[in-house]
């Protein structure tokens, strides 16, 4: 796919590299503050929220479908201007006063500001039956999906504050939980822990990894494995939710701008990482909360200071 709306320009006042909830409200504040503005985006345009079901606690949206709010994103923007290119993001380097995005297409793209959006995968258990089962019983977002296992068996993989958090959650809608947790003991924080434990839906089976995911054409059993005896156990479950961690999506600005061990980015409150006119936002920078609501709120921020800033 090309750009939208014509031929990719040479220079951008904002290149935002990520088409997500984060990086679509920085295009429509550029674009409303004047500034040029391209979205590069390497798949689908609205981001990962487009893979999720139903969407219940965007404002002002009492229930919308994942695939519907991301393209109502993506069309915002594009009504104020904001130009998209489709193609993935290689390399960024600084350059004088600019910034240069290289693209896998063979495209080059200067600009005076750079917003970093690209965003966090689930971590993979990488086992057999993973892959082919996801979206047929096999999710990582319990607040997505839960309501699609109303009053069925699920297992839940994991035992730190999300899965604990998750499976409190969903004990409201299915009819019972199996956490999976490799440790011999929960990671979660008391409070969290004791909301599992004291809670009568919830069995936790701890010490075992998931060996295999099993079904016909949709999920039906989950095979486990004792870490100290290899030995096996079978599960009977129509969904499996996996929270075993994200993996923030920073590869290639390793080197460029300051992030933490696990490859989250360092920014201020205004976005802005250590290097002068290169923004972080959304679910790659260091935050307490990971949702729309503020990965929006990252993407305005960011283009307001950088609108007074830079412009």
């Amino acid at each position: 796919m090309g750009s939208f709306g014509g031929n990719l320009k040479e220079y951008y006042d904002i290149a935002i590299i990520g088409g997500g909830p984060a990086g679509l409200t920085a295009a429509i504040y550029a674009r409303r503050a004047g500034l040029t503005a391209l979205v590069i985006e390497k798949a689908i345009e609205g981001g990962a929220v487009t893979q999720t079901h139903v969407v219940e606690n965007w404002p002002g949206e009492i229930s919308i479908e994942g695939q519907a709010l991301g393209q109502k994103f993506a069309d915002h923007a594009k009504h104020f201007g904001a130009e998209f290119h489709y193609a993935f993001a290689q390399k960024v380097y600084v350059e004088g006063d600019y910034k240069v995005v290289e693209l896998d297409d063979g495209n080059k793209v200067k600009a005076k500001v750079v917003i970093l959006a690209t965003g966090t995968e689930p971590r993979k258990l990488g086992v057999p039956g993973e892959a082919e089962f996801r979206g047929r019983g096999v999710t990582y977002c319990a607040a997505c999906d839960g309501y699609l296992f109303k009053d069925k068996d699920v297992v839940v993989v994991g035992g730190g504050d999300s899965a604990c958090d998750e499976s409190h959650f969903l004990s409201k809608i299915v009819k019972s939980i199996t956490m999976v947790q490799n440790l011999p003991y929960l990671t979660a924080a008391k409070v969290l822990q004791e909301r599992v434990l004291n809670n009568p839906k919830i069995k936790v089976i701890t010490n075992h990894i998931v060996k295999e995911i099993r079904g016909t054409s949709k999920v039906e059993e989950v095979v486990i494995v004792n870490n100290d005896t290899k030995e096996e156990q079978v599960i009977k479950a129509e969904g499996v939710f996996i929270y075993v961690g994200l993996v923030p999506q920073t590869q290639i600005f390793k080197g460029l701008v300051d992030m933490n061990d696990y490859g989250y980015i360092i920014t201020d409150e205004n976005m802005e990482t250590n290097v002068p006119g290169i923004y972080a936002v959304g679910d790659i920078r260091i935050k307490n909360l990971r949702q729309i609501v503020t990965a929006a709120a990252d993407g305005a921020i960011a283009v307001e200071h950088a609108a007074k800033k830079y412009f």
